[in-house]
Parts: structure tokens; sequence; C-alpha cells
């Protein structure tokens, strides 16, 4: 129980100190199809590679973690920018492939169409504005068409060339 609280307490601090980002907005609108963890997870890669610019550093770190337990190159370390995004991402879905958890939307059964528009819709809702600016790169309602609609796309069949980077 105590161990319970106690990882409860770090959760709540993690996000009130570090925010969201998009994998956990979306995944709100699976939770019918999907635990709220494994669409985070779907999601986590195809997020990476729209917030690439911003968050540099940290996937430095995570990709030389997937490099060292052979999810990626060990050139990964050489990379940068887009590229980066793109091996990282990768690398997180050949961990999920791995685990054998699904990997894209299109996994999920029972996914359709509604999700990625109960998805949009969630994000243009006035009251979850904050969690758009609370992202790594903050959004505004005005960019979800731009940036998470073909990002949803992407993350529905796979194909990281789908997502604009913020």
């Amino acid at each position: 129980r105590e161990a319970i609280g106690l990882a409860t307490d770090l959760g709540g601090y993690a996000i009130m100190i570090g925010g969201t980002s998009g994998a956990h907005l979306t995944s709100f609108s699976l939770v019918d199809i999907v635990s709220h963890g494994t669409a985070c997870g779907i999601m986590n890669p195809y997020y990476a590679v729209l917030y690439s610019k911003a968050i540099q550093k940290q996937l430095k770190v995570v990709g030389s973690i997937f490099a060292k337990h052979g999810f990626a190159d060990k050139a990964i370390a050489d990379l940068k920018d887009r590229d980066l995004a793109v091996a990282v991402a990768q690398a997180m879905i050949a961990f999920s492939k791995s685990i054998k958890a699904p990997t894209k939307l299109n996994d999920i059964p029972g996914f359709g169409e509604k999700h990625v528009q109960r998805a949009l819709s969630a994000a243009k809702d006035p009251q979850l504005a904050m969690k758009l600016k609370n992202m790594p790169v903050p959004m505004t309602t005005d960019d979800v068409d731009l940036f998470m609609e073909p990002l949803l796309r992407a993350a529905s069949n796979g194909e990281l060339s789908l997502i604009r980077e913020m």
C-alpha cells in the first residue's frame, strides 16, 4: 500500500512539474477499446517525432538506452533533429513489438475513424486548452488539424513520415 501511494505521488509530481504529452491526451479518446497505458505506449513514438525539435536532449538519452539493449543501432548517438526522433520512435516500436504490444492504432480491435475524430474534437475542446499548452511544444486549438490529424493518421498505420514537426 505504501509503495502504491508513493508511486501515485511521484506520478502526480511528474505530471505537475513536467506536464504531459499528446499521447496522454489522445489516450482518453481510445479508452473504449484499449487501456490508457497501452494507448500512451502506442502514441509515444509518434509524438516523439512531432516534438523532435524540442526534445533532442531527451531523445539522446532514450536512444542510448534503446541502443544499449539492442533496439537501436549504436550510431543513434550520432543522429540529430528529425533523424534522431525517427530512430528513437523506431526503437520504441521495436521494443513494443518485442513484448507483443500493439504499435499502431489499427492493431487495436474496434479502432476506427470515430476514434480519430473523437481525439481531434477532444483536443479542440476549450476546457482542455491547458493540456495543449502544457505539451513539450505548446499547441493551440488552431494547430490541431495541422499537426495532430496527420499524427493520428500516422499512428493509425505506423507511417512516421506523415508526421509534421512542430
